[in-house]
């Protein structure tokens, strides 16, 4: 059975940080390995790893979102790698019904779920209000069915799992964008570039908070970096993102 490595950028978001690892630990049913890489948060994230045993990166500078997940990809030893945001909480069978979708065909690279809170088509209705409904919608939604998979253009970074063979090939993401934002459509345009083909598991429900960190971070400013990586994104590759979506 492959092994999964979970890479998880943080900036002092201790207490979702917890719920996310809880929750993995919880409904994770294949082999895995959890790298927490922390952008210098000041709210207890380190101590809270160590206690945890879980393996961590602390970096003594906030260096964003992609160049977290880049530290992390570097440490990784799984069979295949996932790009987790801390404000994720997963349920039953979402790792099983992602490395499912994966593995389903040679030339799949990318897959990820669908939520509640996303761009574009990853994003489905939900009538949940709080965790305990969550968990219970999860419960139907991820009953396995591959009738559910759906082939895409683009999938975001907020739960992200791909073969090793890709991460090999077409390598770690771009740091252009950092602090963040648009990194996962350069890499899902890099890896269809080389004829790799991404997947949304209709079959597997996360539930997302929403770019808790960023909101944190920039508050007002947010919508500029969202914008000013677009334009990053359209002067690197001469086409618009959002014919993607």
């Amino acid at each position: 059975m492959t092994r999964t490595s979970i890479i998880i950028p943080t900036y002092n978001g201790l207490g979702l940080l917890r719920t996310c690892v809880e929750a993995i630990r919880a409904w994770t049913d294949t082999p895995y390995e959890i790298i927490v890489v922390d952008n210098a948060s000041q709210d207890g994230t380190a101590e809270y790893c160590r206690s945890q045993k879980l393996a961590f990166i602390s970096l003594p500078v906030n260096r964003g979102f992609p160049a977290a997940c880049n530290l992390g990809l570097q440490l990784a030893s799984g069979d295949e790698v996932l790009l987790l945001n801390n404000d994720v909480v997963v349920s039953s069978r979402w790792l099983t019904n992602l490395k499912a979708a994966l593995y389903s065909a040679p030339g799949i690279g990318i897959v990820g779920p669908v939520t509640n809170y996303a761009s574009g088509r990853q994003q489905v209705k939900t009538e949940y209000t709080d965790l305990p409904g969550y968990h219970e919608a999860a419960k139907i939604a991820n009953v396995p069915d591959p009738r559910k998979w759906i082939r895409t253009q683009r999938l975001v970074g907020l739960c992200f799992l791909l073969k090793r063979e890709v991460l090999n090939s077409v390598g770690l993401l771009d740091e252009r964008f950092s602090p963040g934002h648009y990194e996962d459509d350069d890499y899902c345009y890099r890896a269809r570039q080389q004829g790799y083909r991404l997947l949304i598991a209709g079959d597997c429900l996360v539930h997302h908070e929403g770019s808790a960190s960023f909101k944190e971070v920039y508050d007002s400013g947010w919508g500029d970096l969202v914008e000013r990586n677009r334009g990053k994104f359209i002067d690197k590759w001469q086409v618009d993102p959002a014919n993607f979506m």
